[in-house]
């Protein structure tokens, strides 16, 4: 029986195109759940699976922070969950879950760089701040696995 709401998995390929396959997106497929992962489909349209999603799964991992793309398919989900009742499932891939939250090491310089790129854009800058309290909220919701 396949659940008509589908889950929506954000990582960054980069950390985890060997391990999130197998560990995560074959179990969620095995019962019958759609899982959503950007890349699948030359129609994917990211946004839109975002909101279709009742359920998320964020891998965070070394390089998440260094990547726009995950970061902006973070703020959706965060938005998504606060402004109607869904769910997100953190995982903890390579990182502790205090250097997501401090935003030191990996995602400390993952964040330097984003700041040093923007630092002549207000906007971009608001952007980063965004991406940061984005990064502590998921941390303190739902629950978490962590394989670090």
């Amino acid at each position: 029986m396949a659940i008509a709401s589908p889950v929506f998995v954000s990582f960054n390929y980069e950390d985890t195109r060997h391990d999130i396959t197998g560990l995560v997106l074959d179990p969620l497929r095995r019962k019958g759940i759609q899982v959503l992962v950007k890349g699948e489909s030359r129609t994917f349209d990211l946004f839109q699976a975002i909101e279709r999603s009742r359920f998320f799964i964020v891998v965070l991992s070394k390089n998440y922070a260094s990547s726009i793309c995950c970061l902006r398919e973070l703020v959706a989900i965060i938005n998504g969950v606060e402004s109607s009742p869904r769910s997100v499932l953190s995982i903890f891939y390579g990182v502790h879950e205090s250097e997501v939250l401090s935003q030191d090491g990996c995602y400390g310089k993952a964040f330097s760089k984003h700041e040093e790129r923007f630092r002549e854009h207000k906007q971009r800058m608001e952007e980063v701040q965004t991406w940061r309290k984005a990064l502590k909220r998921v941390c303190s919701l739902g629950l978490h696995l962590e394989n670090a």
